[in-house]
């Protein structure tokens, strides 16, 4: 992935180029700029914020993992840190296609999980399709979103999700990426267990009120959280086995890599990702089984 990083760079502006360069060799480089970094790339190429992130967009196609498509899209979110968060499609080879992560849904969990609560801009090469429109639809402060395409002017998602259904429709206060507190607690002391619940706690999912959260060991001690991300619409809803392989994937790490799983849910709840998570995890990590708790 360096060589590929390095070749997207040599068709940059040097201006651009060479400070670039110098952030995303670094081996803790996590498909994140924060916002010190933006705001010296602001400074040393003399582009805005949006058309720099623009121009990033090959970097964050690299991140793509397309087995049965072969085509990959990158995305980028702004979030209000001012920060920039890339994001990738992602596809589980003999897998339901309805596992397969979207590069929109990528970026904007990749952000959630960094911490971020709210979106100012998503930039990306085409229109989004009908699937991410409603899963942004859900996000907090989206009436604010804008949406920029190549040579096109930045819209809103009204723009392009006229009408819409959502939480609003459903009467909900809360919005995706607004702070949670469950305050659910696990007993015992194992560590990845106790990881699972944690995200299990951040978990968006006022429809179902089933959280669920993923906590992901590697084999180098590495651990990467994924919390359930639940829509209106339940289809473009993220389980959080795909919000967990985005964070590890935006770190540059493989499905190779992985040594543990565990999957936290809460009891007796009307939706669980069991099924679904040992399902997905058999293509893509034979040699793991799921850990399942439930708290």
């Amino acid at each position: 992935m360096t060589q590929d990083r390095l070749t997207v760079l040599s068709r940059l502006p040097e201006t651009l180029a060479r400070p670039l360069e110098e952030m995303i060799v670094d081996p803790k480089f996590s498909a994140t700029f924060n916002a010190q970094q933006v705001e010296h790339l602001i400074h040393v190429s003399g582009l805005d914020a949006v058309t720099l992130a623009q121009h990033l967009l090959p970097l964050a196609a690299i991140y793509a993992y397309t087995p049965v498509s072969d085509f990959q899209v990158g995305a980028i979110v702004r979030g209000k840190s001012g920060a920039l968060y890339l994001g990738a499609n992602i596809e589980f080879s003999g897998v339901s296609l309805g596992q397969t992560i979207h590069a929109e849904q990528a970026a904007i969990a990749h952000a959630w999980m960094s911490g971020e609560s709210k979106l100012s801009d998503i930039i990306i090469d085409t229109p989004p399709c009908g699937h991410c429109r409603q899963f942004m639809n859900e996000l907090s402060g989206v009436e604010g979103l804008r949406i920029t395409l190549p040579s096109q002017a930045t819209k809103k998602l009204n723009d392009y999700l006229p009408e819409a259904f959502g939480p609003v429709t459903m009467g909900m206060q809360i919005r995706f990426m607004d702070p949670q507190t469950h305050q659910i607690h696990a007993d015992g002391t194992d560590p990845l267990q106790q990881q699972a619940v944690k995200a299990l706690n951040k978990s968006y999912a006022p429809y179902s009120e089933a959280l669920s959260g993923v906590a992901i060991e590697l084999i180098n001690q590495q651990i990467y959280l994924g919390a359930y991300a639940e829509n209106a619409a339940f289809n473009p809803s993220l389980p959080p086995l795909q919000v967990a392989l985005i964070q590890l994937i935006m770190n540059g790490y493989l499905f190779s890599d992985i040594k543990r799983v565990v999957l936290a849910e809460t009891k007796n709840q009307t939706v669980t990702h069991q099924d679904t998570t040992r399902s997905v995890l058999q293509k893509i990590a034979p040699h793991i089984q799921l850990d399942y708790i439930e708290v």
